[in-house]
């Protein structure tokens, strides 16, 4: 109990949360680093899963280097990469002392579920929605931007949102190469024996996540596609059923 009410006093004082190496400037640099990392896993996944995902080639490559990239532990890594000559413990601007280090490795951590998630969202898109744009004589770019895009939005969206929960967790680890974030709360407690105040960042850290993790649901729930017909199965006015997926053809290149 003693720790629970050290963990209050210490988010309850405002002097813990302004001024230099206060939670809220913390606060920020970690926002920074996680948003950083995965901007920079989107712009280079996404375009290379989408691509294959459209092909239909390279999905064993595209699968089995995201099961790579889960296997390896993302701190191990930041330790090679620190002790490396490249990129090792230079500072990078705001990112603090290894920050290059760091971003890299929070890359890497975030890119598994980003190309998994992209890759398998377009081949699943439904083979009578593509064949019916084929039919309709739609290129193999409109089919993509029109039909398997707009379709596998949802799902490449719950990876970029994965990744984000996982990196902003993970950045937290930045603070044992003196990099920046909350992390430094909890490690500075833990070393001090301060373990209200350790406790404090960790719940930050977890508090945050939450909020991260539901923006992200919103994003996601407003790129889901609106039935523009009547479900599967159901008679329309001539008395036959109507294929959803046609409709979902007929709607993306209207």
């Amino acid at each position: 109990m003693t720790v629970l009410v050290d963990m209050w006093a210490y988010l309850t004082d405002g002097g813990n949360w302004s001024g230099s190496g206060g939670m809220l400037q913390l606060l920020g640099q970690q926002l920074l680093l996680t948003v950083t990392a995965l901007l920079v896993a989107v712009a280079v996944g996404l375009p290379v899963a989408l691509w294959l995902g459209h092909l239909g080639r390279g999905g064993f490559l595209a699968i089995n280097i995201s099961n790579v990239g889960r296997a390896v532990p993302t701190f191990a890594l930041l330790a090679l990469l620190v002790t490396a000559d490249f990129p090792g413990t230079d500072t990078l601007g705001p990112y603090g002392r290894a920050g290059l280090a760091t971003l890299i490795a929070l890359t890497l951590f975030a890119l598994p579920p980003i190309i998994t998630n992209a890759y398998v969202a377009v081949r699943e898109v439904p083979a009578d929605v593509v064949q019916a744009a084929t039919g309709m004589g739609m290129s193999g770019r409109q089919r993509f931007v029109r039909v398997e895009l707009p379709l596998a939005l949802p799902l490449v969206v719950s990876g970029v949102r994965l990744a984000l929960v996982q990196v902003w967790a993970t950045a937290t680890i930045a603070a044992l190469v003196a990099g920046p974030g909350l992390g430094r709360v909890i490690t500075d407690g833990f070393f001090r024996t301060d373990y209200g105040k350790g406790l404090a960042g960790a719940v930050v850290v977890a508090a945050v996540a939450l909020v991260l993790e539901g923006l992200a649901a919103l994003v996601q729930r407003a790129v889901r596609p609106v039935p523009t017909g009547p479900p599967a199965g159901d008679a329309g006015p001539d008395g036959h059923g109507h294929a959803s997926s046609a409709a979902g053809v007929e709607a993306s290149s209207a």
